[in-house]
């Protein structure tokens, strides 16, 4: 079973009978999904998505994968495959197409539609390939077929990439839910010819990995939906991922059935429901939809709220009602559902939106309590029916943290895969596809790219640790005028400080110390400004450890007069 290396060195040249895979994300975390093949030096890619921050990394909207890698090559770029509409995975189509726009964008009807709305708030107007499973279309040496797969969200798409050097099966995000609510199966009959056919490599979704049976049908949660209706007599409150289009249909029914009237909250839920009604996806009856300022016109108990926020995101609708934040209040008695599964390392922030809403009153119906979700992604039952029938013969787990993939890498095992054809990757590290074989080759750049307001990039993981210091132990600027002639300051220094929770008073104890260690410096012929901030930064960071086991950020500012 070959693995990552911390030693590992840029790739050789690509053979010219093989076939690149290059992970730019999606491996080893769940999210910002991206992987680059490369054949004959031209390059395709599936998937651009976008990972969502942590507390850890404060002030960042977003997290994109690094481009460098084909920055330099965006011309070789055949098309983008997009495998559906989820954010972790064309999210970061934007700031891909601000480097080349005209990549053509090959994907089904709903995915980009989702993408095309989104591009239209970034003035980009794209170059889109509309497909639908069963269908092939090459583009350059990538000779593609797209075949159903059931997630949750409909229209989702497997593809098999068929070149020179061998057949590929990236199975993007899938289930194999067979009771779907739109009646779309996954093409297991699909799977199993490309099988037949043979599959040198087969990358496959690993995030349940760890799960075992099968995933419980969507159809499930119909009843724990309509038993929250049945014991709600204030408002309810769902919150789901904006393009959960499955699970807002089965909200609109339980709210039709039980003569309550729905509004939509939140820009890209109102956003992504039109889109979904428009195109056939979501049936809304004319007069069950209303707008969320008409909601105070009716009784409590017939209003329903279907908003963002599931996750715990910050400047979500759900996030600033528990935090008395919005124009909607939670009153006592109000039900909130809480209708999708945490994405991991998002525990924290639901655990205190969910304290947040029962503080004020509310019921809060969540996974924990309540048949209210089921995943979207294949169990280990599932999985190892795939690999079953797949039979392939080289595997790359893809799409989760490291434990999925290891759990992913023993399912493949068992199903008789020789354990030096399992290639466990992360974020950049190269497989090469030569002669029926699939092996580790090296590794290039893949970091993380951080999105703060309008700015992409700048952002480092420098910067966030300052922001964190700050966040954490507060700053203390210590402003000392020096004479350029003679190297000695002027004055005393000056201490100011936010957050690091000393007393102002104690300061007139370092102040003494930090002139002798100033005018010291000064006897010695030390003038420069970088030395002295040096100084004052060490003294300073002494004293305040010594006397305070803190670390604040120690901010030296001298003034030549």
């Amino acid at each position: 079973m070959s693995h990552p290396h911390p030693e590992l060195g840029p790739p050789p040249p690509l053979a010219k009978d093989a076939l690149r895979v290059v992970p730019l994300g999606g491996l080893g975390e769940i999210g910002r999904n991206m992987t680059v093949f490369e054949y004959g030096g031209k390059l395709l890619i599936v998937d651009c998505g976008v990972l969502f921050p942590e507390e850890e990394q404060p002030g960042v909207d977003l997290i994109l994968p690094d481009f460098d890698y084909i920055r330099d090559r965006l011309d070789d770029v055949e098309a983008l495959v997009l495998t559906h509409g989820h954010e972790d995975h064309i999210g970061a189509v934007p700031f891909l197409l601000r480097e080349r726009a005209d990549i053509p964008l090959v994907g089904s009807r709903l995915t980009l539609a989702l993408l095309s709305a989104k591009l239209g708030e970034h003035r980009i107007k794209p170059v889109t390939v509309q497909v639908e499973e069963g269908e092939r279309r090459s583009f350059g040496d990538f000779d593609l077929e797209f075949l159903s797969v059931n997630h949750s969200i409909p229209d989702a798409l497997a593809l098999a990439i068929r070149t020179p050097a061998g057949t590929l099966l990236h199975t993007g995000d899938f289930k194999m839910d067979q009771l779907p609510l739109d009646g779309r199966l996954t093409d297991l009959a699909g799977f199993a010819r490309l099988g037949d056919e043979g599959v040198d490599l087969l990358l496959a979704d690993s995030t349940n990995a760890e799960v075992p049976g099968f995933v419980t049908s969507e159809r499930e949660i119909a009843p724990a939906i309509d038993k929250v209706f049945d014991q709600s007599t204030q408002r309810i409150i769902v919150a789901c991922f904006a393009s959960h289009i499955h699970r807002v249909q089965q909200v609109l029914d339980s709210a039709k059935a039980h003569g309550r009237k729905v509004a939509f909250v939140g820009r890209s839920m109102v956003r992504n429901m039109n889109i979904a009604r428009d195109l056939g996806y979501l049936t809304i009856p004319g007069d069950l939809l209303v707008d969320v300022k008409q909601l105070d016109d009716l009784p409590p108990g017939e209003a329903v709220l279907i908003s963002t926020g599931s996750q715990g995101e910050p400047m979500s609708a759900l996030t600033r009602m528990a935090n008395r934040d919005h124009q909607i209040r939670i009153e006592e008695g109000d039900t909130v559902l809480l209708a999708s599964s945490l994405i991991p390392g998002n525990e924290t922030s639901v655990n205190r939106v969910i304290n947040g809403l029962i503080r004020w009153g509310a019921k809060v119906v969540h996974k924990g309590n309540a048949l209210v979700h089921v995943s979207g992604h294949a169990s280990a039952g599932e999985l190892m029916y795939v690999h079953n029938m797949v039979r392939p013969r080289n595997f790359m787990p893809v799409h989760g943290e490291w434990r999925h993939m290891r759990e992913h890498a023993k399912i493949a095992a068992m199903a008789g895969l020789d354990e030096d054809r399992i290639c466990i990757a992360e974020d950049g590290v190269v497989v090469d596809l030569h002669k029926g074989r699939a092996r580790i080759t090296g590794a290039v750049p893949a970091g993380y790219v951080y999105v703060d307001g309008s700015s992409v990039g700048d952002v480092t993981e420098s910067a966030l640790k300052d922001r964190r210091i700050l966040g954490e132990e507060g700053f203390i600027s210590v402003v000392v005028a020096v004479d350029t002639a003679s190297g000695k300051i002027v004055g005393e220094p000056e201490i100011h400080t936010r957050g690091a929770g000393i007393d102002v008073d104690a300061y007139d104890e370092i102040i003494p110390k930090l002139q002798d260690s100033l005018e010291r410096a000064a006897a010695d012929g030390i003038t420069d400004p970088t030395q002295l901030r040096q100084l004052v930064r060490r003294g300073t960071g002494r004293w305040v450890n010594e006397n305070y086991r803190r670390r604040p950020m120690i901010v030296p500012v001298i003034v030549e007069v």
